[in-house]
């Protein structure tokens, strides 16, 4: 356990626009609304003009573009005077290589190759490629472009350094070659499938002190708290990279961007906190599902694909084809690196072998060895789905189950990034049955859960990982919380939604119904959105999907027939009267969603973060829409004219979500000032007519009530005599300020979610 862990967090997004002395100005506001830690997005050098800050280029020292050491000296004490923590994103897997002359460490590299000071921090195979490094940068037909000039390589905006002694391209130690080239014939790790972002080696100590130097300041000088851990599954061993950050930490509060699948665990020996929340949004989600639409759903995604949908098999095609395409460099290299005894099986076979166990690894990775079962399950997969290759796959099975074997650690660090690309950016857009559960973390495959489930998780996640992070929104969700909440409202209206989503593409005809549902559910979720955010988002998901267009190969005319839709939801009016139509029936029962899904995620076990501006409706999409600037001023006006009685808000369209900011600042006051109210988990029960409508449980003092599946409650005509089994006393609800009595209807009068504590406490 850390020494001292937050009872909430705020993630603030740290730019040039808005820095760390913006940020600094910014805490009080955060301090009222009843927030403990502020969490900072990465804040080390990054490229310049980076908004997001996870391609750093110097380890050494604070981002003068986000306020440099000076920065961070300030809202430290602004911080310590409010009686707030800090918590910060770090990025220990890779360095942004896009600028090389600003990256010290990749210049060396590039100028002196092998015999570079940094040679060994970088992940780099010398002995494939005529031992020079490859970047794919030049474009078709282009290379006549490469030129130097005063001392450089250049191609166009790039420029790279001449090594001592030489005049021309052809005697550098790296080599420019086509952007093609990137998918199978690199000979450098990358983060994912990014070649701007080259990993670095940092299980070498040597490494892992000169990327940490900064951050080991921070502790030293008690500036930071605490740390987000970004891609763990990247590194070659996040036990023992989370052993050395807990030795110059002093063993502080660390959290992991771990995703993990349904029914993994988080290895409980490594030196964390837990994740970063990813696994208790997919249960808030899931809970609040509709069971009963599953079948109904999934008969509608049948029939707009023109064929059952089967999800496992549609991740084990989209990962296979990651691994055959823009991973194939990673896949090459594992086989590179397998023993001699394995030979004589064929480079080509091995090299179909290792991209299937990629494709049916049913995890991100695993830690040999520990986890030893997912790789036996991966094995058992490809053999049953390839008999061709078992012969192959005995081959490979003691090597790549080795856990000292080079082509064993490697196939560890892949496979997460197989899945990523695979399930979350390609899959994820492919799949429209209820759009909501596509979402990090989560497996669309699993519809729902019921209340019994979510009770024995969080028994579970109480006496586990207390200290874990609780989230709904991040800089990397598909889609902001409360886009998720609108959409879920469809698995209480599946025939309503398929009558509209018929009359939708009998308005504008689409070339694939089943991305078209996938679309419309966006523009359902977001609107109000303008027209350029829904044709940023069309872009980015028809090509993330990758079966009609590519980013590297676009599709005009199916492109055009995409962004026809969108901008029909502005200009057909037949259009915008579906769109009303389904609007009417979904925005107050979203409403519903959204607050109990806020109630959940701040009550439940775990430290819930808020991200920047989710306080108000969060109706983000995907990134870049996700780290758009927030309007904190409104939200500290309309904070300050918060009545302790306030009564329900409007559910109208325009409604700003203020009854949203009001369960969010007392719940998250009430976690902060008052602690030892959230120190166990207990369900409390209900009874009645419509107890299948109302999720409660006891935290050890404070009682969390929320409504679940709002539109049945309605058609049912509302709580009748249900009641719950509270704990013996008097009862007040703290986000009304209202006593209440044991009856649903008296605790859910003014807004469908309580925050219950005793009248005596």
């Amino acid at each position: 356990m850390p020494a001292r862990a937050p009872h909430n967090t705020y993630r603030l997004q740290i730019t040039a626009d808005f820095d760390l002395f913006e940020a600094a100005r910014r805490l009080p506001y955060l301090h009222d609304l009843g927030v403990d830690w502020v969490y900072l997005s990465p804040i080390l050098v990054a490229e310049p003009g980076s908004t997001h800050g996870y391609d750093v280029v110097a380890h050494d020292t604070i981002d003068p573009e986000r306020g440099g050491p000076e920065g961070l000296a300030a809202l430290s004490a602004e911080a310590r005077r409010l009686g707030l923590g800090v918590l910060v994103d770090i990025v220990p897997n890779h360095v942004g290589v896009a600028s090389p002359k600003i990256n010290a460490w990749w210049w060396d590299l590039l100028t002196h190759g092998r015999e570079s000071a940094y040679a060994s921090y970088f992940d780099v195979d010398w002995d494939f490629g005529n031992a020079r490094l490859r970047i794919p940068v030049i474009g078709d037909g282009d290379e006549g472009s490469i030129q130097v000039a005063e001392g450089e390589v250049r191609y166009h905006d790039h420029r790279f350094p001449l090594a001592p002694g030489t005049s021309s391209h052809d005697e550098q130690h790296y080599e420019l070659v086509s952007w093609r080239a990137a998918d199978s014939e690199l000979n450098y790790r990358r983060f994912f499938a990014v070649n701007t972002l080259a990993a670095i080696r940092v299980e070498d100590r040597e490494v892992f002190d000169a990327s940490h130097v900064e951050i080991r300041r921070w502790f030293d000088e008690g500036l930071v708290d605490g740390l987000r851990v970004d891609h763990p599954d990247g590194l070659r061993d996040p036990r023992g990279y989370l052993d050395d950050l807990a030795g110059i930490t002093g063993g502080a509060y660390v959290l992991v961007e771990k995703i993990l699948e349904e029914g993994e665990d988080l290895p409980t020996s490594w030196a964390t906190a837990g994740t970063t929340g990813y696994d208790a949004l997919a249960l808030v989600d899931r809970v609040l599902t509709d069971p009963a639409a599953r079948g109904p759903l999934d008969d509608l995604e049948a029939r707009l694909r023109g064929s059952e949908v089967d999800w496992h098999a549609l991740i084990r095609g989209t990962k296979r084809m990651i691994a055959d395409g823009i991973l194939n460099s990673e896949v090459r290299r594992i086989v590179r690196e397998l023993p001699a005894s394995v030979e004589g099986v064929g480079v080509a076979a091995l090299e179909d072998a290792v991209a299937e166990l990629l494709a049916c690894f049913p995890v991100y990775r695993s830690y040999l060895p520990d986890e030893r079962e997912h790789l036996d399950a991966a094995f058992a997969a490809a053999r049953r789905s390839r008999p061709d290759l078992t012969v192959v796959l005995d081959a490979l099975e003691p090597v790549l189950g080795d856990p000292t074997a080079e082509a064993a650690l490697r196939f560890q660090q892949t496979s997460g990034m197989v899945m990523a690309k695979g399930v979350e950016d390609t899959a994820f857009y492919r799949y429209s049955r209820l759009t909501s559960l596509n979402e990090v973390g989560g497996d669309p495959g699993v519809f729902c859960v019921g209340v019994d489930v979510w009770h024995d998780r969080m028994a579970t996640r109480q006496g586990t990982w207390p200290d874990a992070m609780t989230t709904l929104s991040t800089h990397d969700t598909k889609r902001g919380e409360d886009v998720r909440a609108r959409i879920t409202v469809l698995s209480e209206l599946p025939e309503v939604w398929e009558e509209s989503l018929s009359q939708l593409l009998e308005l504008v005809p689409a070339p694939d119904p089943g991305f078209a549902s996938l679309l419309w559910q966006a523009v359902l979720g977001s609107w109000p959105a303008s027209r350029e955010r829904l044709h940023a988002y069309a872009e980015k998901a028809m090509r993330e999907a990758g079966d009609r267009t590519l980013w590297t190969e676009p599709n005009a005319d199916y492109e055009a027939a995409v962004h026809a839709m969108v901008d029909a939801a502005f200009d057909n009016a037949q259009v915008g009267k579906v769109l009303d139509g389904l609007l009417d029936r979904v925005v107050a029962p979203g409403w519903v969603n959204s607050l109990a899904a806020k109630l959940l995620a701040i009550t439940m076990p775990g430290v819930p973060d808020v991200y920047q501006g989710s306080e108000l409706w969060e109706q983000s999409l995907v990134d870049p829409d996700n780290r758009r600037a927030v309007d904190l001023d409104a939200r500290a006006s309309l904070l300050a004219g918060l009545d302790e009685s306030a009564p329900a808000a409007s559910v109208a369209l325009d409604d700003l979500g203020v009854d949203k900011l009001l369960v969010t600042t007392r719940a998250l006051t009430l976690r902060r000032d008052r602690p030892e109210l959230f120190t166990s988990y207990s369900p409390v029960t209900a009874s009645g007519e419509a107890a299948d409508h109302v999720l409660a449980f006891d935290r050890g003092g404070a009682v969390t009530v929320v409504t679940r599946l709002p539109v049945g409650l309605a058609a049912r005509g509302g709580w009748g005599d249900t009641t719950l089994a509270l704990p013996d006393g008097r009862w007040r609800d703290s986000l009304t300020g209202r006593s209440v009595s044991a009856e649903v209807a008296d605790v859910l009068r003014d807004l469908p979610v309580a925050l219950l504590v005793k009248e005596d406490s």
